[in-house]
């Protein structure tokens, strides 16, 4: 069986491109990567990248001088999981609070993990989990 490395991007689906691109730049405090009117691309600690797509956007293929993307879409409050470090959660939740953005769930995960649950602008739900959520995590 070949082996897989990691997930390398994760992709949410937004109403409003710009409106997105704002709270993950201020809120979540990731850097750009790559953007145009049809997509951002944001780092994820140099272990990952989020994709942010406008909803329909990506319904036609995509053809460039490297290939090309097939077509894609998502709709819905779709969730997304980032680790951050266990002494970094109380940080995050008065960073949340300072946003006003709304803690809506916590979890206690019995290996020990703790998970804050918030939302983005298109109710995509978002988690901050602490190692001990998963057997490799």
């Amino acid at each position: 069986m070949p082996r897989l490395n990691a997930i390398l991007e994760t992709v949410l689906y937004v109403a409003d491109l710009p409106r997105a691109a704002t709270f993950y730049e201020t809120v979540m405090q990731l850097p750009i990567l790559f953007s145009d009117d049809r997509m951002r691309a944001f780092d994820i600690a140099g272990k990952g990248t989020l994709l942010l797509f406008r909803t329909g956007g990506t319904l036609t293929p995509v053809h460039f001088p490297g290939g090309t993307i097939p077509p894609h879409d998502g709709a819905g409050p779709l969730h997304i999981a980032f680790a951050v470090d266990a002494d970094q959660l109380e940080p995050w939740r008065d960073h949340l609070t300072a946003q006003a953005i709304p803690i809506e769930a916590e979890a206690h995960w019995p290996r020990g993990g703790h998970s804050l649950y918030f939302r983005d602008p298109d109710d995509h739900l978002l988690e901050l989990a602490t190692p001990g959520i998963w057997p490799g995590y």
